[in-house]
């Protein structure tokens, strides 16, 4: 895979897009930065799309793979369980130094999370996540999927968000490990904006969950 595109931001985080990408290649490109990095390698965020694939994580159970529709599945070196990525569909990559930014994996998992309920209240949508199945989920049904890969204090993989795609696939499956598990998108609550405009509105809500700036409903509230 080819690096992808850089936006310029005032954060320290590089935000990069790549598009329609394939699976495989992305992954290795993960692989291939972090083993590269050095403690002065900035942290990045990538945000692209798969073409339809399954993906398997190393826990994962095959028989959460109900029947097979003839998408690929692989898999990965990322936890969790089976998940589906498709067009229509925002992935985000992190590739960060959690030591770096002293992030434990609980605490770098809460605030991926953050960041997409803080982009779904933006348009009044009520998120949350959940301790005992990482994610975001929507009047319980998941809208966001997360797993993560640790190395030498480094993390890669990420968060998919669904926006506007075809949702049948997830039927193939028990979602994240979980037979009967809604699924859900953001074109379904109502929301109108793309995934270009979503996709820079997560980066930023992401920066600043990483930057520790929690401005988020639940801290208005607090404060309030």
């Amino acid at each position: 895979m080819h690096p992808p595109r850089l936006e310029p931001g005032s954060s320290n985080i590089k935000i990069r897009y790549a598009g329609l990408t394939d699976y495989l290649s992305t992954w290795q490109a993960m692989k291939d930065f972090t083993g590269s990095r050095t403690k002065n390698t900035p942290d990045e965020i990538w945000l692209l799309q798969h073409p339809p694939v399954y993906t398997q994580g190393v826990a994962g159970r095959p028989e959460h793979l109900l029947h097979n529709d003839g998408i690929l599945v692989i898999r990965t070196d990322r936890g969790g369980q089976i998940t589906y990525h498709g067009p229509g569909q925002i992935v985000a990559y992190l590739l960060l130094d959690m030591r770096r930014l002293k992030l434990g994996v609980r605490e770098l998992v809460r605030k991926i999370e953050s960041a997409v309920i803080d982009l779904l209240w933006d348009y009044r949508i009520d998120a949350v996540g959940r301790t005992d199945a990482p994610g975001v989920y929507v009047e319980g049904a998941k809208i966001a999927a997360l797993g993560l890969k640790i190395k030498n204090g480094c993390c890669y993989h990420g968060l998919s968000l669904n926006v506007d795609m075809d949702l049948v696939p997830f039927a193939a499956i028990n979602p994240c490990g979980y037979s009967g598990l809604r699924v859900t998108q953001t074109r379904d609550l109502g929301v109108t904006d793309g995934l270009e405009t979503l996709c820079g509105k997560l980066a930023e809500k992401l920066q600043a969950r990483l930057a520790g700036m929690e401005n988020s409903i639940f801290q208005a509230q607090a404060n309030a």
